[in-house]
Formats: structure tokens, C-alpha cells, sequence
């Protein structure tokens, strides 16, 4: 079943998400009309009274793809699934850094470093990890405009860093509470890419792994921890982790580097919290939290499978859910384009012009359309976003790309917004 179909009123007023089935009575009947396609919205043509149920939106932010749920006393209406260009970004800036120092080496007239000139202001962020806070207020924002959202659940820490490094830096009780070996199970899952490091055999029970043996003086810190399958786990016992890989040189590397990642993505995460629940406060709506602990808590005790909007269901405190929905709502963060003029080479010189105007025959380059082609070599029905091109011939972007299209048989489904969709 897929997701709940939001509804307006005539004044554009949310109303309680309806059965997609109700929704197709809706629109037989003529009492309705398509407002979005991304997400599915109805605009009612005849005015209603109806009580409105409260919904809360539920939030698992994450380092490259956030979950969204919208959740209605225990049931599950609707899911979405947001993924971040925070790398796209980031190599974006690297390559104009390098662009300019490139410049700077010419033997032009003499440019004078910026990079001591400029005081960031409190609470600054990295564009990358800001794109992360400003993506999720803008779905946040969307959906508030489209549900009857009474209250907002945010999950605030991902991973305690400084938990998982040093078990005893605030108490007994955190270590033996409940959700403490979650906690580190849900980072080393991660880490892993839930698969034995040994191995690397998948979809089988993990178990918690000393590198270095604690019968030996190893230690509980995460950089000393692994995941292995039961096999490897007892086959290596206490032996050295070179006497266990001495045949396996490869594999010895890769884990002795893997031990030492970077906690990138969960300090992604930590980095944004406290920015994106002071944004969500601002909403004027309740906000509550919960840890990342808890959550794999929740869904583990429901026997859910691993998905982020199933988080973002399973974030604070949940006694049980229905879930009504299997299909979320996919989302990719594309962009706006460019400003640029011209386009450059690797080197930073122009290569190629770019018209002035963005419109072509009504059509911009990021739209989604429907092209019904009834002649020609491309004869079919594609469904995707678009290039355009100034002599009216167009590229689209469906399972694969169809270059060559004519305006013609394009039609408007929904118009560029930066993001793209998919079921």
C-alpha cells in the first residue's frame, strides 16, 4: 500500500490524509482535483466540515539521508525518505577553492589572500552540514502546509562520541541502563556495513568483536570493537588479530583502517542537532527527542525492518505501531543549478556558452514531465526530468536517458522545486 494522500480544503486549509482509495472516488467523482504529484495532494472543489485529527512528525536526521514519518495516534500514514547533497557541495567548494588558487599563481595582476579577512558568526555551520538543516526545515515547513501537524519528534543524538569513547564519563547508570549496548551496536553496525569484518558475509547474526583480545589488555572503546559472524568470532578466540589474518594480508589492512575511520557521519549528525531542533522550536509546535539508542530500541522490540523513515517512526517513546503505508516517498536533493555563465574545463577556462534564458517553450531544465511520443524512432511513453535545449529538443532522464525528444509531446507534471522523486 503506498503512502496516504493529503488533502486541502477550498481556502487550501490541511485536512486528515486520506486512503489512496477514498482519494480515487474523489477524483471519479469529479469532487476533487490534482494539486501536486510530489507529494500526492487533492484540492476538494466543495467545502467540508470535518474534525481534524492531530498528526506527529517524526524526524530521524541523519548524515546522508534523513527519515520522515507522519504518525496519527499508532498508525503510520506516510513515509519519506530525504537524501542530502552535503558531498556534492562540498566537492563543489574544493573545486572552486582550487580554481582560485590557480588563479592566484597566474602571472596576472596581484590578488591578495581572502582567507584571514572574514569572522564567522556564532553558531556557523559548514555549507554542507547548513544544506542538511535548511533541507529538513523546507520538508518540514511542506509538510506542516499539508497534515494537521500538532507536534514534532526529533531524534537529537545520534551517537554520543564521547559515550562510546569513554563508557564512564557521566555514571554507573548509563552504562548498565537498557539502551547503552544499543547504542554502540547501532554505531558498529554502521561503521561495519553490517557485515562481518572478517569474512564479510552478510544477512547473519553480528556479534560484538575485540580486535585486540580483552583477554589480552584489549579495551571496550569503539575503536577497539568490530562486528563478526559466530564462526569467526570463535575460530579467532583470543588470538592476535595478525595471528588470525597472517594468511589474510588484505583483509588484516582493511580492518586495522576501518578500526581508525573517522566518526565523520556521526559527527555530521551531532554537528546539526542542536541547529535543526533550535530551527524546529521556532516552528511555534511542540518539539520532543529522543536518542538514537532508544530508537533502535523501539524498532528492534517491533520487529521492524531497517529503514530510515521506519526510524523516524520508532524515534521517542512508542508503545506499538500500525503501520498502514509500505512505501515511502523517496527524495533527492538536486539542487537549483548554477549561476555561471559559461561553463569551464577542469583547468577553469570556458569550454562552452549558456543561453541567458532558462525557459524553453515553457520548460526549464529540472522539471518533471510526461512525453507520449506517437512517431519517430523514440515512439513510447517517458516519464522523468528534463534538459532542455534551445532548439526545442529535449533530454529525458527516466530508467535511462532519452535524448532527442521534442517539446511537442511534453507535458507539465511537476515543476522544478530541487528536488526529484520517486517512489
Amino acid at each position: 500500500m503506498s503512502n496516504f494522500v493529503f488533502v486541502l480544503d477550498t481556502q487550501k486549509r490541511p485536512l486528515n490524509p486520506i486512503h489512496p482509495g477514498i482519494a480515487r472516488k474523489l477524483l471519479t467523482n469529479g469532487k476533487a482535483a490534482v494539486l501536486k504529484r510530489y507529494p500526492f495532494t487533492l484540492i476538494l472543489k466543495v467545502e467540508v466540515t470535518a474534525t481534524r485529527k492531530p498528526i506527529t512528525l517524526k524526524i530521524d536526521p541523519g548524515s546522508r539521508t534523513s527519515g520522515f514519518a507522519l504518525v496519527q495516534g499508532e498508525k503510520v500514514i506516510f513515509g519519506a525518505e530525504l537524501t542530502h547533497r552535503g558531498q556534492a557541495i562540498k566537492a563543489s567548494l574544493e573545486s572552486r577553492r582550487s580554481l582560485r588558487r590557480v588563479r592566484r599563481n597566474r602571472h596576472t595582476r596581484y590578488r591578495p589572500a581572502r582567507f584571514l579577512n572574514r569572522t564567522r558568526p556564532k553558531g556557523w555551520l559548514a555549507p554542507s552540514l547548513q544544506h542538511r538543516v535548511e533541507t529538513t526545515l523546507t520538508w518540514v515547513t511542506r509538510l506542516m502546509k499539508l497534515a494537521p501537524i500538532a507536534s514534532i519528534v526529533q531524534e537529537l543524538v545520534r551517537f554520543d562520541l564521547q559515550q562510546l569513547e569513554n563508557p564512564e564519563i557521566s555514571g554507573i547508570e548509563y552504562q548498565q541502563g537498557v539502551l547503552c549496548g544499543y547504542e554502540v551496536r547501532e554505531y558498529l553496525l554502521n561503521k561495519w556495513d553490517r557485515k562481518c569484518a572478517y569474512c564479510g558475509v552478510t544477512n547473519t547474526p553480528l556479534q560484538v568483536e575485540h580486535i585486540h583480545p580483552k583477554a589480552k589488555g584489549g579495551s571496550n572503546r569503539i575503536s577497539n570493537l568490530c562486528l563478526a559472524c559466530e564462526k569467526c568470532n570463535i575460530k579467532k578466540g583470543t588470538q592476535n588479530i595478525e595471528q588470525f589474518l597472517s594468511k589474510k594480508p588484505e583483509v588484516l589492512k582493511g580492518v586495522l583502517s576501518q578500526a581508525k575511520r573517522s566518526l565523520k557521519d556521526a559527527t555530521a549528525v551531532n554537528s546539526t542537532r542542536w541547529a535543526l531542533f533550535n530551527r524546529l522550536s521556532m516552528t511555534g509546535l511542540p518539539v520532543s527527542t529522543g536518542s538514537g539508542g532508544l530508537t533502535k530500541f523501539n524498532r528492534t522490540r517491533l520487529s521492524l525492518a531497517k529503514t530510515h523513515w521506519l526510524d523516524a517512526a520508532c524515534v521517542g517513546n512508542v508503545e506499538s505501531l500500525k503501520i498502514l503505508t509500505n512505501k515511502a516517498l523517496l527524495i533527492k536533493a538536486t539542487g537549483q543549478g548554477t549561476r555561471q555563465m559559461c561553463r569551464t574545463d577542469k583547468f577553469g577556462f570556458p569550454c562552452r556558452y549558456v543561453p541567458r534564458l532558462k525557459f524553453v517553450k515553457g520548460f526549464q531544465t529540472g522539471d518533471i514531465v510526461k512525453a507520449i511520443v506517437t512517431s519517430g524512432k523514440k515512439v513510447g511513453k517517458y516519464v522523468g526530468r528534463v534538459a532542455v535545449r534551445t532548439s526545442g529538443s529535449f533530454n529525458i532522464s527516466a530508467s535511462e536517458l532519452v535524448s532527442g525528444v521534442s517539446h511537442k509531446y511534453c507535458s507539465i507534471i511537476h515543476r522544478k522545486d530541487g528536488y526529484s522523486y520517486a517512489a
